[in-house]
């Protein structure tokens, strides 16, 4: 009877963290979904061309909407409804395919289509490493940290350097992190899903979806964007 009892909550627990994974999955999925629809018109519309990139003020102002959100939703996910997070997650997936349609201006559609699927491979290869090994991968949180905080730094000294050869060294840097990242935010996923108690609430629930969808989103936009800058082929 033990063991009936012990098999069904191992069951029960791992439909739940199934779900909980699968609504991570399609959350990010349907953020860049949005974000590369986004990108692909705004990249075709010559009036949102020129007040993107021609007016620098509203690109920044951009950037600056996209870091707010991201800070917000991080720091008051807990205190906020579900409808608000999952609102403020979308818009952010939408103001990023206005800032990342640049890629459609400097790169040919062959290589995008080229670069998107390889770095759709990694992370789906990463994810599963993180989702199924049985190593603890904590111990990459600070060093991966630091390697993040360190691209950033370098990004924006690059901005005034604007050396080619600065930013290819960062691009080859970003790929391992990020790479290092997914297999990591991965795990933490899992075990944020194995750590939910029975009969936790759907809002409680979508809302970790969303700051798991959020993260990935972001590991995967990142990685593609190193991997463009390394393999793509520029107009």
């Amino acid at each position: 009877m033990a063991d009936t009892a012990t098999t069904r909550r191992s069951e029960s627990t791992q439909v739940r963290v199934n779900s909980f994974i699968r609504s991570v999955y399609n959350w990010m999925a349907g953020g860049l979904a949005l974000t590369g629809g986004v990108a692909y018109f705004a990249a075709h519309n010559q009036a949102l061309n020129q007040l993107i990139f021609g007016t620098p003020m509203v690109f920044f102002v951009l950037i600056i909407a996209e870091l707010g959100m991201v800070f917000y939703l991080s720091s008051r996910i807990q205190k906020i409804e579900a409808s608000t997070a999952t609102g403020l997650f979308l818009l952010y997936s939408a103001l990023n395919g206005l800032t990342l349609s640049f890629i459609f201006l400097v790169y040919t559609s062959t290589s995008i289509a080229s670069v998107f699927f390889i770095c759709a491979a990694t992370f789906v290869a990463c994810s599963i490493y993180g989702m199924t090994t049985q190593r603890d991968l904590t111990s990459w949180g600070n060093f991966l940290f630091m390697g993040l905080i360190g691209i950033i730094i370098a990004s924006v000294v690059n901005l005034f350097v604007r050396s080619s050869a600065m930013m290819m060294v960062i691009s080859y840097i970003g790929v391992f992190v990020f790479v290092g990242l997914t297999a990591y935010d991965t795990q933490k996923l899992k075990n944020m899903a194995l750590a939910q108690p029975e009969g936790l609430e759907a809002g409680a629930i979508r809302k970790g979806a969303i700051m798991g969808a959020l993260t990935l989103y972001l590991d995967f936009i990142n990685l593609l964007i190193m991997l463009l800058y390394i393999l793509g082929e520029r107009k």
